[in-house]
């Protein structure tokens, strides 16, 4: 039987994380891998994390299954977190929150609910988009298309050619959307042009789809949730796949969310029900320990407060290296060509190299990243800040 498989590419951020382990310059950095990192280089344990793990630990009774809806404490308080805790699409109790394996687990449920309800449905992307949207996505039986959003040129959106594409999207299509910190191009829509969306929307007839994965790590809870928590205020349907492994550090524990909005009480109730039977069939029930500390977090008021603060240092930590990346690239070059990158938000950013300079940043450097130019910024220091900028500037 497995003679009829044929070997695969590999995964270029996989095999980008190979070559720097086994890089033996001492001065090599990786700007490649999508996780957040301290001044150190090290994707610490939240404070917060560690403690809800010992309180977890102490009261924790049983190893049973927890259903397939997920933690109950979870679910609520990520949906509080994401729309509002008074949110009217909760007051009038047309949203349900399935807890999911991570953002991809959340990604996929969704995608298999929505090729269940109309077959071969066609989703719009940006372009570009996380690569892994479209095997999560199309692999299900979703129709893949695109819509223009980055200008390479300009490093800013392409406003005028995104609306007037959405301005084309038939009635029953879908459109994904990056709620903050686009990854992997770091461009955000601004609140006037959520709200230009949400016009679109419900003019055209299409059904938005918010890939939320970096809430709080752009300008702050509220500000991040402005986009869906204007669609959920607009649009009778909405989806929402959010994940906690950046803005609550707990990547490995896989924790996610598949929040649904739909027309009516009723009808949430019967979306929640085929969304549950589509999780049961791919991996049955869900984790339970990332989520049991997420959710033990969020529904104390201490807690969160202290998870918010130690958000807003990574947040503030991402946005500080961005201004002076930038501010060491004016310098150094007497130009504001990199003046873009403090106006981006998250963690991404394209530099704008050709795959020629990227390749001699690895092959002379040490400095990885992919093809494209997109770098963690979260992964520059104030130890490499200066080596990165240089060699950036020497292959130019």
């Amino acid at each position: 039987m497995f003679e009829t498989l044929k070997a695969l590419n590999p995964d270029p951020i996989l095999g980008l994380l190979a070559a720097y382990r086994q890089d033996t310059n001492a001065r090599k950095v990786d700007l490649g891998v999508g996780v957040y990192k301290d001044e150190a280089g090290h994707t610490p344990i939240l404070e917060c994390v560690k403690q809800a793990d010992l309180a977890h630990r102490a009261e924790e009774t049983t190893k049973t299954y927890v259903g397939p809806a997920g933690d109950a404490d979870f679910d609520a308080g990520i949906e509080a977190l994401i729309f509002g805790a008074d949110h009217s699409a909760r007051r009038d109790q047309r949203l349900r929150t399935l807890q999911a394996p991570g953002g991809c687990g959340a990604l996929r449920i969704a995608a298999e609910l929505l090729n269940r309800a109309k077959a071969g449905a066609a989703i719009w992307v940006s372009d570009p988009t996380w690569a892994n949207h479209v095997p999560l996505l199309g692999d299900a039986g979703l129709e893949i298309k695109i819509y223009p959003y980055y200008d390479g040129a300009s490093q800013s959106l392409k406003a005028d050619a995104m609306f007037a594409a959405l301005e084309q999207i038939p009635a029953g299509d879908l459109v994904l959307l990056h709620g903050c910190c686009h990854n992997p191009c770091g461009v955000d829509l601004a609140p006037a042009d959520w709200d230009r969306v949400a016009e679109i929307a419900i003019r055209r007839g299409f059904t938005p789809f918010v890939d939320l994965a970096y809430l709080g790590l752009g300008v702050g809870l509220d500000e991040d949730a402005y986009g869906v928590r204007k669609l959920a205020s607009a649009v009778p349907e909405l989806l929402v796949a959010s994940s906690c492994s950046k803005n609550f550090g707990v990547y490995r524990e896989r924790v996610g969310a598949l929040s649904l909005l739909c027309a009516t009480p009723s009808q949430a109730d019967v979306v929640f029900g085929q969304a549950q039977n589509v999780a049961r069939g791919v991996y049955s029930m869900p984790p339970n320990y990332g989520a049991a500390l997420v959710g033990r977090i969020l529904r104390d008021p201490v807690a969160t407060k202290a998870w918010e603060a130690e958000l807003g240092t990574m947040r503030d930590r991402i946005n500080g290296l961005r201004t002076q990346l930038s501010d060491k690239f004016r310098q150094r070059l007497n130009s504001n060509r990199f003046d873009f990158i403090p106006a981006q938000r998250g963690m991404f950013s394209f530099l704008g190299l050709s795959k020629e300079q990227v390749q001699r940043l690895k092959a002379e450097y040490s400095i990885y990243m992919v093809d494209s130019s997109r770098i963690n910024v979260a992964g520059v220091s104030q130890s490499n800040m200066d080596y990165v900028v240089d060699a950036v500037c020497a292959v130019l």
